[in-house]
């Protein structure tokens, strides 16, 4: 057996430590360059006369985009309980949260959107108010529409809407079969949320987006078209399509909450 020298010993004792201290300084720098990403979360808020399975058609796509998907599902009591409903779900999240409201539920997001969480707003046919106004507010100056008169109120306030109104109105671009089963599931909303003001809109400091239908007969069309306008959204129009975008439309409703992320850096 070949004895080795004092030197050689030596070179070769300091050759390993030396390796085993760039392994470990490698495997170190491995971990911090690599961390865990935490997804953005789509928070989905519905509106009145619905839950949060109208977004059944759309969630699917979302997720498939890696994103993380929450549907709430609002009491629909007042404006302040659904606000507070929608902070509980952004407060879950660990991350950036895309919120994104349809019809009501954009009143909703006006005010929740504040959270410094919430990095964009989706308006999905919906209304966004201004400091202290409220939907009475924003739709006084338009007439009256005839779907109204569809109304049904029971003996605590709660609103809901004939078969008629949902065929004719809500949910005309959709099958019938479908609009049979809206009716029948529909959540009535409490009239006096629609007197009820929000504080301070989101929109003045987040990004936001709108998609609505030109054919929208619950909000008119015409009033979407200029509150996008007025609050500098990114915005893209159905043809033809009605006030459930998100049933009728959920590809392109998805497209819009998907380019809201990515716009955003959190996609």
């Amino acid at each position: 057996m070949k004895i080795l020298s004092r030197p050689m010993i030596s070179f070769l004792t300091a050759f390993l430590c030396l390796s085993c201290i760039s392994i470990l300084s490698g495997c170190g720098s491995s971990v911090a360059s690599t961390p865990t990403p935490v997804p953005a979360t789509v928070v989905l808020v519905h509106g009145a006369w619905a839950d949060g399975s109208s977004w059944s058609g759309v969630i699917p796509l979302l997720q498939a985009k890696g994103l993380k998907v929450v549907a709430v599902q609002q009491p629909r009591s007042s404006v302040a309980d659904d606000v507070a409903t929608v902070t509980r779900a952004i407060d879950a999240q660990s991350g950036k949260v895309i919120l994104v409201g349809h019809s009501f539920g954009g009143v909703v997001i006006t005010q929740a959107g504040n959270d410094p969480k919430v990095a964009a707003l989706v308006y999905v046919s919906a209304f966004a108010p201004n400091d202290g106004q409220s939907v009475n507010d924003i739709t006084a100056p338009f007439p009256a529409p005839s779907w109204q008169s569809e109304e049904i109120q029971d003996s605590a306030g709660y609103i809901s809407l004939s078969p008629a109104a949902i065929s004719g109105a809500f949910a005309p671009d959709v099958s019938s079969s479908e609009q049979a089963l809206l009716a029948v599931v529909q959540a009535p909303l409490a009239g006096s949320c629609f007197a009820d003001k929000i504080a301070t809109a989101a929109w003045k400091t987040k990004p936001s987006w709108w998609i609505y239908g030109d054919q929208d007969q619950i909000i008119p069309a015409a009033l979407q078209q200029a509150v996008s306008k007025a609050i500098n959204a990114t915005t893209t129009v159905i043809p033809g399509a009605g006030h459930v975008t998100l049933i009728a439309h959920p590809d392109a409703v998805a497209a819009v909450i998907l380019d809201a992320a990515t716009k955003t850096g959190n996609l």
